[in-house]
């Protein structure tokens, strides 16, 4: 009987910290199988995945990885509570053992922080932060912890989200290595980046650099390729923002506090992406924010769209040992398969999967749906 470990991920590329994150709950949960939740073409920080989820899922499945599911848009592109919430209900639907991430301090007291969060309070009204700051802020006081850096509030929502279903995950932080998250700066000194950092060296074209920072299976990617940035749906998203009526724009999923006035503005005035997110940006709504908002306006994504769990596994690659996972647990499996998408899943479950996909075909006419069937990689064994 195979038991696995899962790991929530983008893998944006796969990169030797994600390497070493894998080796490690390896290492320390002595697992069989690993079960990567993987973002699809657009991701929690509200931006187009670099490299599209075909090309990631079998980096992925090159660099370790044994099977690659599928984290659908409405819980992908969400405020980390919301990512989480989704991920891991995944990760548990598909009968792991493991949930394994990782963390700036693995040593935090997760069950201290979940039973002091906050139910109802005034504060969560002030409108001279975001709502994340003042969260972190409220648990500081209540518990001591400093939740603020990125993988630690992420780690935080793994397992709070894993305590309201019911804890049926082992829970593995492991310590977080390499550079800060948000170190901007290549360490010349070190072969672990943050993804952020190696995205913005392959942007560039320092190749020579990022080769050092993610394993060989991933240069062939890299190279070879298409990249998408918010330079292709620029013109796109700033048409949908001047066209569209703002009676339509306030439908928007978290589209609130008249915000949509704000970003027809500022669509009209700038001329590029980043010009028009410094239009926008106020202290309550972040960049990152921002840039969901523009997601969710570019595939049309209302409220009831995105107020949902996941309730489908959406294959997108495996090898030998991931293949037996999946016969040895599709028979106990909380959710359906989903390997083939039809006219009518993409009209209800992959909905917004599916126009999320259409947007990158636009750029390189490149299907990621529709005639799409799991990538399917041999390893070698020893």
């Amino acid at each position: 009987m195979l038991r696995a470990l899962g790991i929530i991920s983008e893998y944006d590329p796969f990169h030797n910290g994600h390497a070493y994150l894998l080796k490690s709950a390896l290492r320390q949960t002595g697992a069989d199988v690993s079960v990567a939740v993987m973002s699809g073409n657009w991701v929690q920080r509200g931006e187009p995945a670099l490299f599209d989820k075909w090309s990631r899922s079998e980096a992925a499945i090159k660099g370790g990885i044994n099977l690659v599911v599928e984290l659908p848009f409405f819980s992908a592109v969400q405020p980390s509570h919301l990512f989480s919430q989704g991920a891991v209900r995944l990760v548990a639907g598909l009968k792991c053992h493991w949930l394994c991430f990782g963390a700036e301090n693995p040593q935090f007291d997760y069950q201290k922080l979940i039973a002091n969060q906050p139910n109802k309070s005034s504060e969560f009204k002030r409108f001279d932060q975001p709502y994340a700051s003042i969260f972190q802020d409220y648990l500081k006081r209540r518990t001591g912890i400093s939740l603020n850096q990125p993988n630690d509030i992420l780690a935080f929502g793994y397992a709070n989200a894993n305590n309201n279903i019911g804890s049926p995950l082992e829970l593995v932080p492991i310590k977080r290595v390499g550079q800060d998250h948000n170190d901007s700066s290549l360490d010349l000194n070190s072969n672990i980046a943050s993804g952020g950092t190696i995205r913005s060296a392959i942007i560039k074209k320092d190749l020579l650099d990022v080769k050092k920072l993610v394993p060989q299976t991933s240069v062939k990617m890299i190279e070879e390729a298409d990249q998408f940035t918010w330079h292709y749906f620029w013109p796109l998203l700033r048409y949908e923002l001047i066209e569209t009526p703002i009676s339509e724009l306030h439908r928007i999923y978290q589209m609130t506090e008249g915000i949509e006035y704000r970003l027809k503005k500022a669509a009209e005035n700038a001329a590029t992406f980043s010009d028009f997110l410094h239009l926008v940006k106020t202290k309550r709504y972040t960049f990152t924010r921002i840039q969901r908002l523009c997601c969710y306006v570019l595939v049309h994504a209302y409220e009831d769209d995105m107020q949902v769990l996941p309730s489908y596994v959406r294959v997108l690659a495996f090898d030998n040992l991931g293949q037996m996972y999946l016969n040895q647990v599709k028979g106990s499996l909380d959710f359906p398969l989903v390997t083939k998408v039809t006219d009518e899943i993409a009209k209800k479950e992959l909905k917004l999967d599916v126009k999320a996909g259409m947007l990158f075909q636009m750029v390189n006419n490149q299907s990621q749906d529709f005639y799409k069937h799991p990538l399917i990689l041999s390893r070698k064994t020893p």
